[in-house]
């Protein structure tokens, strides 16, 4: 948060494209940017930091994405416990426009270790969503893990454990079951790149596709213009729908020490969380 608050000062973020290492310049001006998007799954030190409040204060509009999965230490080693991450939730909403928070349940995971029986990372979904109503949330994103040759290959570094693909008829009970919950607790579930499942979901089950940048629900909260181009950069075949948007984060310069086993990007070695 620093180096971002740093870029904010100067006008200007160095965004290098991972791909072919070409460095371009991002303007971070009050004229050029309409809003600022934040995904995480520990919001602690940017709220202890106050950075949020200096923001707003500089006149930044801001959404968060705030990824909120089970309690698994074997798919998430580094998360702080569940309860503290349940208590950033109530008091992001507390401080933040409610409207402007998207809860991600992301991803589902299906999985066996050694010989037992297929499990998945739902046992505290119930629990969350409680929590969740309870703070005024009103969106729920959600999919499928995305099992990539690393991911994989990750995987098999953890002895006996395997990934799980449960095939269609189970995601979509899955999701049916999720839709239950969430609609007992006027929360909205939205599926994020999951095309076929809501193409073959029953008809009286309400879930639409989710949007990480939802510029329309953005311009709503803030006013103002965004365009509503979907972005190319996307999965949009697989059904995204966000619109367009500039990433200014970087795997190697901005590493997450998070260690998750289901990450798709560039995850760190086996290095603590640092502050």
């Amino acid at each position: 948060m620093e180096w971002f608050m740093a870029c904010i000062s100067r006008g200007y973020f160095e965004v290098i494209n991972p791909f072919n290492r070409r460095m371009r310049k991002v303007s971070s001006t009050l004229q050029d940017v309409h809003t600022i998007v934040f995904w995480s799954k520990n919001f602690d030190f940017f709220m202890a930091g106050g950075y949020g409040e200096r923001l707003e204060k500089m006149g930044y509009h801001l959404f968060f994405n705030y990824t909120l999965n089970s309690i698994s230490p074997l798919l998430e080693p580094q998360m702080p416990p569940l309860v503290d991450r349940l208590a950033q939730m109530t008091r992001l909403c507390k401080r933040f426009d409610v409207r402007a928070i998207n809860w991600r349940f992301d991803p589902i995971c299906f999985f066996r270790i050694g010989n037992r029986s297929v499990q998945n990372n739902l046992d505290d979904f119930s629990v969350i969503a409680d929590k969740a109503a309870t703070a005024g949330i009103q969106h729920c994103i959600t999919s499928f893990v995305d099992l990539y040759p690393k991911v994989i290959r990750r995987a098999k570094n953890e002895t006996g454990f395997a990934f799980v693909d449960p095939g269609t008829v189970e995601k979509i009970d899955t999701i049916t079951e999720l839709y239950h919950i969430l609609m007992e607790r006027n929360i909205a579930l939205q599926l994020c790149c999951e095309k076929e499942i809501l193409s073959l979901l029953p008809l009286d089950i309400h879930v639409r596709p989710g949007s990480c940048i939802p510029s329309e629900r953005i311009m709503n909260i803030y006013g103002g213009h965004l365009s509503l181009r979907q972005d190319p950069g996307q999965r949009k075949k697989l059904g995204c729908t966000c619109k367009v948007s500039v990433d200014i984060g970087s795997y190697d310069q901005q590493p997450c020490y998070h260690n998750c086993l289901f990450c798709y990007a560039n995850p760190s070695s086996k290095e603590s969380l640092r502050p």
